[in-house]
């Protein structure tokens, strides 16, 4: 399967780990584009003013939603972030919605917070993803 890693740059080293997995489990896995550039500047992710213009001048958007469209599964790594468990952030999100109205499959490393507590977490709801707990091999 064909799948389209997706989450916060802050878990950019996780998505290198987590494609080589799934490459290895048979899969191909791709990272979103601009990767390797929040790898070398871990504070890249939060200079929002040069990450601004460097997303607008690589098209990194659209490209990523095209990334999603030419993929049959997006996993997304909802890991911890800014305290809250589960964590999904806006440009996620956004890929989750072009995933579910591509009608691709949308996997998530863990469970998001109730969305009584995080309103985004609603959204996500309604997209019914598989909640994989961590297992790679929940991946099918």
């Amino acid at each position: 399967m064909k799948i389209a890693i997706i989450g916060s740059m802050q878990f950019a080293e996780d998505m290198v780990k987590i494609k080589k997995q799934l490459d290895e489990l048979g899969h191909t896995a791709e990272v979103p584009l601009g990767t390797a550039s929040h790898l070398k500047d871990k504070e890249f992710v939060d200079n929002l003013d040069d990450n601004l213009e460097w997303c607008i001048t690589n098209d990194i958007m659209r490209r990523n939603f095209q990334q999603v469209a030419e993929s049959d599964a997006v996993l997304v790594l909802n890991y911890k972030r800014n305290g809250i468990e589960g964590y999904i952030g806006i440009s996620a999100l956004m890929e989750m919605g072009v995933a579910h109205y591509l009608k691709k499959k949308i996997f998530l490393i863990q469970h998001t917070p109730d969305y009584k507590n995080a309103r985004w977490a609603h959204e996500v709801a309604i997209m019914q993803p598989t909640i994989i707990k961590g297992d790679l091999t929940k991946i099918k």
